[in-house]
């Protein structure tokens, strides 16, 4: 019998990410698996391997990956032959949601608000409500807050604080000044205290603003969460002057803070609200600039865009808000989900030197004093099957954003992860649990 000898020798494939792909890419280096498949709060790799999901898509996936509530309507859709691309023209996708949006958002809160699609993104509805407040008032500069975070466009990272993020520009960012956001300082000093007095001195030299720009909860900023009342300031002094006050709800909205804008807790009615990420409900690209009608002064076309007629989104969007937000049920779960999250929050925070818990409802995070225990629980909890990112200046917090829609079950099996990460990694603190004997 004559054997053939085989040269077994085996080559590795170059990875198309690393050779193709630009250096840009930043996810991709933290969590370098292939993610294959998703379902629910879950995603698994090509191999197989499963991880639960506490980043959501960035905020964008609120009710969980693949969610049949919404891909069950988009999958009959796209078998329809219905219209996909539509710019801003007519059709019944877009007026269903319009429709669905006024009877079970907007009236129900008591709100007036044209509804305008200025783009698939979030930078694109900030960009949108920039120009907007400028041209209705005539003015040009905007003021925004210290750690903000409203986007990757010019205008949007002019009202930007990562000093990372606003060199990438490349040239000036003008027409915006940086305020402090609630607790800036030590607590004590009123907080709008400056903004008054010069707005009111004519001989400040400050020139009135068109609008502020505001996160209620500041997600890339590091978690931050501004008091009610501190909203309520803001709101009454913008009035007081007649400047416009800008919300950026695309990360803290559409329930991510246990209300459907982050803002009701507040009581406050924004001039304009920007959404984006969850508002379609699926992760396809969709956005919203809500204005009071009043500030509609746009020209037919003076801002516009080709994605803005993204149909499958409206289909998503109309089944998700039909789904969870008829009616009051699905909030009152979200209240007992937030108060089950932050229970073990700060249990595990006990067991930390140095950590304490961030943010309101699924939109919180672990500060800890030692900027490096962040990353290194987030990179502790991926080996060991959870996504979570790092926030803030410093990337001094772990982020925590699980999908809404999350069972008690598999919330606990992430923060299980989490903790032992934490416990791993971090000085132990007085909660901790003895060492063994």
């Amino acid at each position: 019998m004559t054997t053939t000898s085989t040269d077994t020798t085996t080559t590795t494939t170059p990875d198309i990410f690393e050779t193709r792909e630009s250096a840009v890419r930043g996810y991709s280096r933290s969590w370098p698996a292939t993610f294959a498949k998703a379902q629910g709060p879950r995603q698994w790799d090509e191999e197989g391997n499963e991880y639960l999901d506490f980043f959501s898509g960035a905020g964008a996936l609120n009710y969980g990956h693949n969610n049949p509530v919404v891909m069950n309507p988009l999958i009959e859709y796209l078998q329809s032959g219905a219209v996909l691309h539509s710019l801003d023209m007519k059709t019944p996708a877009k007026r269903e949601f319009l429709e669905t949006f006024e009877e079970l958002i907007l009236a129900p809160r008591g709100l007036d608000y044209t509804v305008m699609f200025p783009g698939p993104t979030g930078t694109n509805t900030v960009e949108a409500a920039l120009k907007l407040a400028r041209k209705v008032t005539g003015r040009q500069h905007v003021l925004s807050f210290t750690n903000a975070f409203h986007g990757m466009t010019l205008g949007s990272l002019s009202v930007t604080g990562n000093s990372m993020k606003r060199e990438g520009a490349g040239i000036p960012l003008t027409n915006s000044s940086k305020i402090p956001y609630d607790d800036y300082f030590d607590g004590e000093t009123p907080d709008f205290l400056w903004l008054e007095k010069v707005l009111e001195d004519s001989g400040s030299g400050v020139d009135k603003p068109a609008a502020i720009i505001v996160e209620t909860v500041q997600g890339e900023g590091g978690v931050r969460a501004a008091r009610a009342e501190w909203l309520r300031g803001l709101s009454a002094l913008c009035g007081k002057h007649e400047i416009l006050l800008i919300v950026d709800d695309v990360q803290a909205g559409c329930g991510r803070t246990g209300t459907f804008f982050s803002f009701e807790e507040a009581g406050i009615e924004p001039d304009i609200v920007c959404l984006s990420k969850s508002i379609s409900g699926s992760g396809l690209p969709m956005a919203l600039t809500l204005f009071r009608p009043e500030l509609d002064a746009w020209e037919p076309g003076e801002h516009n865009g080709t994605f803005r007629g993204n149909n499958p989104a409206f289909v998503t969007a109309t089944a998700a808000l039909k789904t969870f937000w008829a009616d009051n049920a699905f909030q009152n779960e979200l209240a007992d989900t937030i108060a089950h999250l932050h229970q073990r929050l700060d249990r595990i925070a006990s067991m930390a030197e140095g950590a304490t818990v961030r943010g309101r409802g699924l939109l919180a995070g672990l500060l800890f004093d030692d900027p490096a225990v962040a990353g290194k629980v987030a990179a502790q909890a991926y080996v060991n099957g959870l996504l979570i990112e790092t926030s803030g200046p410093r990337d001094e917090v772990v982020k925590i954003m699980p999908p809404l829609t999350i069972s008690d079950t598999d919330l606990d099996a992430g923060l299980d992860i989490l903790e032992a990460a934490v416990l791993a990694v971090a000085p132990a603190g007085a909660g901790a649990a003895p060492a063994m004997a």
